[in-house]
């Protein structure tokens, strides 16, 4: 049966046309796949070139062709521990039995004040209290509040405006789409977004950087851009800067040396808040326990998610300087009265506060952010050799994290990444596709050895994309 798709032209009218797809709508196992909408997914390509997992242990993914696949990517850069860690999961029954659920409201468990603190005590000195949120989409939305918050109540109600940047993302909420800078995320969706948001520029530049191994030297001055910002906006409008120290869904971009610190500078200069967004590099990602440790740059705010439960149940928030916190709940009114209008059902939940606590159990015990920074240069060196492959036009990495930018089939932007993912799947291994940038980033666990195996199924998969012409 043919699928009515909306067929959209330049002309007069529009029209439906039915187009007969030979798209699969079962999976090999006689799923039916038709209702599933897939996010940030092409729809139309993945039914005629279906990926269907079926399992996962430790650093490997088994599809539904009976494939090993190594996990190149951590998950979603959320599963740094691997997958079906039995600790987390004994974690999780045992606290389903004792209280599945505690109101977020007015009330709370003590594993969730707990686990806040723990995380308060692995962030930067002076950034000790924790919202908790669901995701990083949410807890980014939450930073933009209590950046508009905080200012109001220091008596500086002008200050709305945010700086964003270019290539950034900072999730699907209204706000993150607003200071993310992401065209294709934002462009159906201009007329939901905040006012008054400016936008960095992004700091890569082939001509300049290309091939770079961690930190380029090149693009420190690109810092003097907020300055620009500030003199067009007045800095008395402006309530936050919010970057990724790395960022990492456009394809792991890596700051210029110097070019964090002089943001920091200038946002202090002139009574601005920076926001640092770590829901990727976060937890060990940078073989730190936030890249604001790695860089030396102490934010107001960081936002955290996707490995602070390995990925394994939705858990996010935002670490804030304690001073702000203060601020706001000392001007919220008589002490009965609520000071900060925010928050969600989920907030706390005490399921995904036990996951937390077991992955940091885990963190510690089994000392994953030393592991993590010492396979940096083993995948620094295996990415790097691919230098000079036809169509490899950048290799960059820092921390346990790095990206190979191709050569896009002319006309057809993306295809050339689907399928260099799709000669890796063949190969034993997944990546990550963001334009025709492939992203890698193993998890913390992984053997040497099988970091050596990543890079060279994804070199072997470079040579076999790179025979598509048109």
């Amino acid at each position: 049966m043919g699928n009515i798709v909306l067929d959209i032209h330049k002309t007069d009218s529009y029209r439906l046309q039915e187009t007969f797809m030979t798209a699969a709508n079962k999976t090999l196992n006689g799923v039916d796949m038709s209702a599933y909408w897939l996010p940030f997914t092409p729809n139309r390509y993945f039914h005629q070139n279906p990926k269907i997992m079926q399992s996962a242990k430790g650093v490997y993914y088994y599809d539904d062709h009976g494939r090993k696949l190594f996990d190149g990517l951590s998950g979603l850069w959320c599963s740094p521990l691997g997958h079906a860690d039995p600790r987390i999961g004994a974690a999780i029954s045992k606290q389903y039995e004792t209280m599945d659920y505690c109101p977020a409201f007015q009330m709370a468990s003590e594993a969730t004040f707990s686990l806040a603190t723990r995380i308060a005590n692995m962030a930067p000195a002076g950034l000790d209290k924790v919202f908790f949120t669901n995701s990083g989409s949410e807890a980014v939305d939450t930073a933009l509040k209590i950046a508009i918050g905080y200012h109001r109540v220091m008596g500086n109600a002008s200050r709305i405006r945010m700086i964003g940047r270019d290539r950034a993302y900072h999730g699907v909420g209204m706000g993150g789409i607003s200071v993310g800078g992401m065209v294709a995320n934002r462009k159906m969706f201009a007329s939901m977004m905040m006012p008054g948001v400016d936008h960095l520029p992004h700091t890569l530049n082939l001509s300049q950087m290309a091939f770079s191994k961690g930190q380029p030297t090149w693009g420190a001055h690109l810092a003097d851009e907020l300055e620009k910002i500030v003199a067009l906006h007045d800095a008395n409008t402006i309530a936050a800067v919010i970057l990724e120290p790395v960022q990492g869904s456009t394809g792991v971009i890596v700051p210029p040396q110097g070019y964090l610190q002089k943001i920091r500078e200038i946002c202090t200069k002139h009574g601005i808040l920076l926001i640092f967004d770590e829901v990727i590099t976060g937890f060990g990602r940078l073989g730190a326990n936030f890249g604001a440790d790695r860089f030396g740059v102490t934010p107001d705010m960081i936002t955290f998610a996707k490995a602070i439960t390995n990925g394994v149940i939705p858990l996010g928030g935002v670490i804030v300087r304690g001073d702000i916190y203060d601020n706001i709940i000392a001007n919220g009114g008589q002490e009965q009265a609520i000071e900060f209008f925010h928050g969600y059902t989920y907030s706390g939940h005490p399921i995904p506060t036990a996951a937390g606590h077991a992955v940091l159990d885990i963190f510690e015990s089994d000392d994953l952010v030393n592991r993590a920074k010492a396979l940096e240069p083993i995948l620094e060196n295996g990415l790097h050799a691919m230098k000079g492959k036809s169509g490899v036009l950048d290799i960059r990495n820092f921390g346990l994290s790095g990206a190979v930018e191709l050569d896009p089939v002319p006309g057809k932007p993306g295809l050339r990444a689907l399928k260099t993912l799709e000669a890796c799947i063949e190969r034993g291994a997944l990546v990550r596709v963001a334009g025709d940038v492939i992203a890698v980033g193993p998890p913390f666990i992984s053997e040497p050895k099988e970091v050596e195996f990543l890079c060279s199924v994804l070199g072997d998969a470079v040579d076999a994309a790179m025979q598509i012409k048109s």
